[in-house]
């Protein structure tokens, strides 16, 4: 078979390149073409566009990088006319992969969606935009299958790939001694994967070291982006370390962390955290009006509870979140409460191998099979 598949930022590429090596171990004659990044290309696929021009975040943002985004999705668009896959595999990246989704399914090209986008959060018609257009929806957080039912759509829950990420993960037995920090004073700082997103998050961070001077701070840095993103970090003498965010959360006492993927690799680490974030106050604005759900962390809407602390935009602080991280950092009710509520969270996920699941229903799909997606 050939597949086309479509990731937009650093967390799509790394789930689409395990999907694809799912793909190769059910679909022996598998070939791969689509627009991702580094990961997606070492995986065998044949990239058409990289992702890390559209690496965008926040209402204001898109907007003002409209001709940008559809630059991309014309080119997109023309490429998968010209090479019409058997299937085109949409990951993540909602605001332009349902595009692509009504584009495809209107060209008799079936449509197949790992990480369905978060329709429940903002705008919940949009599940009927996605049922329309959309053959397979394969759903990586456990209440959205409840969520789509609404709509009169059965949709697989194939776990969560972040699960079948950390379990991969074997720690650096030196980490410690070469980057000399101690585990129980190291609190890891993960600023988000992006460079607009770094700009709004690592400044307070750093402003961290002056307020608890007896914590080894490490920021969680990503290669793929300019050296100088870290630069202000660096010059406070805050080590940078980078690609190796598990290692850093496998030691961890405790994490500030940016809203995102990262809460819930941070929680699967058993890491005590503060969830943050900030944009610009205009896409703010916009999002307080459009947000429909209580939290903004993957860890609170899956626990269905506030078990972490979210300071966002004005309420994130230096101050704020050292009066967090105290409270977190002793053996003390808060931390264990915190810990027990994580055990609870990993049993709702479950232990399916996300990737490999929805290889074998996106394959049994196309061939013909039935292939059962087990609860």
């Amino acid at each position: 078979m050939n597949y086309y598949i479509i990731a937009g930022e650093r967390s799509g590429d790394l789930h689409a390149s395990n999907l694809i090596q799912g793909l190769k171990k059910v679909d022996a004659h598998a070939q791969f073409r689509g627009m991702g990044g580094d990961y997606m290309e070492a995986a065998d696929c044949f990239l058409v566009a990289h992702y890390r021009e559209m690496a965008l975040m926040g209402f204001v943002e898109v907007v003002l990088h409209f001709r940008r985004v559809l630059t991309y999705l014309n080119k997109i668009k023309a490429d998968l006319l010209e090479h019409r896959p058997d299937a085109l595999v949409l990951v993540d990246f909602g605001g332009f992969n349902m595009k692509m989704a009504a584009f495809a399914s209107k060209q008799g090209i079936p449509v197949h969606y790992y990480i369905a986008p978060k329709v429940w959060a903002w705008n919940q018609n949009r599940a009927y935009t996605l049922k329309k257009y959309v053959d397979q929806l394969y759903c990586i957080l456990p209440f959205e299958p409840e969520f789509f039912q609404k709509f009169d759509w059965q949709v697989a829950y194939v776990g969560n790939p972040l699960l079948d990420e950390t379990k991969k993960f074997r720690p650096d037995p030196d980490f410690l001694e070469r980057n000399r920090i101690r585990a129980d004073r190291l609190v890891a700082l993960l600023p988000g994967s992006r460079k607009q997103e770094i700009s709004q998050m690592l400044r307070t961070m750093i402003a961290l070291k002056s307020e608890l001077k007896e914590v080894d701070w490490v920021v969680a840095g990503v290669s793929n982006l300019p050296a100088e993103v870290y630069q202000e970090a660096i010059a406070a003498g805050i080590k940078v370390i980078f690609d190796q965010t598990y290692d850093i959360l496998y030691r961890a006492r405790a994490a500030v962390v940016t809203s995102g993927t990262a809460t819930l690799e941070t929680a699967l680490f058993q890491v005590p955290q503060v969830v943050v974030y900030k944009t610009s106050s205009i896409s703010y604005a916009i999002a307080k009006r459009l947000i429909r759900v209580p939290f903004i962390s993957l860890v609170n809407l899956i626990a269905g509870t506030g078990l972490v602390k979210e300071l966002i935009q004005s309420d994130y602080s230096a101050a704020s979140v050292k009066k967090e991280l105290q409270a977190l950092l002793p053996d003390g009710p808060r931390r264990q409460a915190l810990l027990e509520g994580y055990g609870a969270l990993i049993e709702k996920i479950g232990t399916k191998q996300a990737s490999l699941e929805t290889a074998e229903l996106i394959f049994g799909s196309l061939s013909g099979r039935a292939v059962a997606s087990n609860p």
